[in-house]
């Protein structure tokens, strides 16, 4: 008996020991996976591959309904001083011609552009529906020239026509589709792992291979639960930056538990962003979990959540990449 407690706490110990391995970070192998992609964006890609790990780039989500389209830009250079390197767009409400032009006009700004898309599973109005819908015939929509799926593929158009209007001005988009999959409160997460690899999978061929879009980087984003992260990676050579997202920075500080997991089934190969936040992490906690962006979310979350002190503390940090600091791509 004593032989075999001896032998199961081995068994625990090395299974312990396995777990808290650290997984080294690999930036020889940080390629886009597209291969096709322009100059412009594997230029953005490489430097925040060099980025990770040696600072972060401040990132906001807009809202359009506060009376201006730049209410966070606005608060956040009142408070600091200072803009985000990186401005956060949604598709969502149809909002295709807003998001392509308020794009170009923070591109030209110098800045960094991230789009993500609240939708139902038609591709139409907003949050409430991609809460609310759910799929049952997954089989039909995922397989290629069904009725289902080409009236799918047509409706995601959309989003691919307005990334291709960004792509004709120059524009470098990190795309974030289908985010916190992982959560189930999405549709695109309702139908469990294997449907939501198929979906992406099946986004990623069609707008890389059929539309051609080349000025994409592709941003993977799995919710706050870090549970069972592997079984919903679509593989290596469909994205290019994976992360992770928590409004629990109060109890969690800057999430290691999601870092270390979403770093554990990329083994290192990819560079990790925090792409949704409330109260944004301290400098000495973005320090310690070296995600290489992080992106407040909009109105409350922002300025209810977040003091002004800790704002300027954060945005007038040497470690932290503001617009001004970010260098030309073109």
């Amino acid at each position: 008996m004593k032989k075999i407690v001896w032998f199961i706490s081995i068994i625990l110990c090395l299974s312990l020991l396995c777990s808290c391995a650290k997984i080294e970070t690999d930036k020889s192998v940080m390629t886009l996976s597209n291969a096709n992609a322009d100059e412009t964006t594997k230029k953005i890609y490489s430097y925040i591959c060099d980025t990770y790990e040696n600072g972060i780039i401040s990132a906001q989500q807009e809202s359009t309904w506060m009376g201006s389209s730049d209410y966070e830009m606005d608060y956040i250079y009142n408070t600091t001083g200072k803009l985000p390197a990186m401005r956060g767009l949604d598709f969502m409400d149809d909002d295709f011609e807003g998001v392509v032009q308020r794009s170009i006009d923070w591109w030209n700004k110098g800045g960094l552009v991230t789009i993500c898309w609240h939708c139902g599973s038609d591709f139409t109005d907003s949050y409430d529906e991609c809460i609310g819908d759910e799929i049952d015939n997954w089989d039909l929509i995922l397989t290629d020239g069904t009725p289902e799926n080409k009236a799918f593929i047509e409706s995601m158009d959309k989003a691919g026509n307005a990334l291709l209007k960004l792509q004709a001005e120059g524009v470098t988009v990190l795309w974030r589709p289908f985010h916190e999959f992982d959560g189930k409160w999405f549709w695109w997460g309702k139908g469990g792992a294997d449907n939501f690899k198929k979906l992406w999978i099946m986004m990623y061929k069609h707008f890389t291979n059929d539309l051609g879009l080349n000025n994409l980087i592709w941003v993977l984003g799995y919710s706050h639960n870090g549970k069972n992260v592997s079984k919903w990676y679509p593989g290596d050579e469909y994205c290019d930056i994976v992360g992770a997202d928590s409004y629990e920075v109060s109890e969690n500080g800057a999430e290691a538990r999601l870092f270390s997991n979403v770093k554990n089934v990329t083994q290192g190969r990819k560079p990790l962003f925090f792409h949704e936040c409330g109260l944004i992490p301290t400098e000495e906690q973005l320090k310690q979990t070296q995600w290489c962006s992080f992106m407040a979310w909009h109105t409350e979350y922002l300025i209810d959540t977040n003091t002004k002190e800790h704002m300027n503390e954060i945005y007038n940090s040497d470690y932290v990449i503001t617009l001004d600091e970010l260098p030309s791509f073109v």
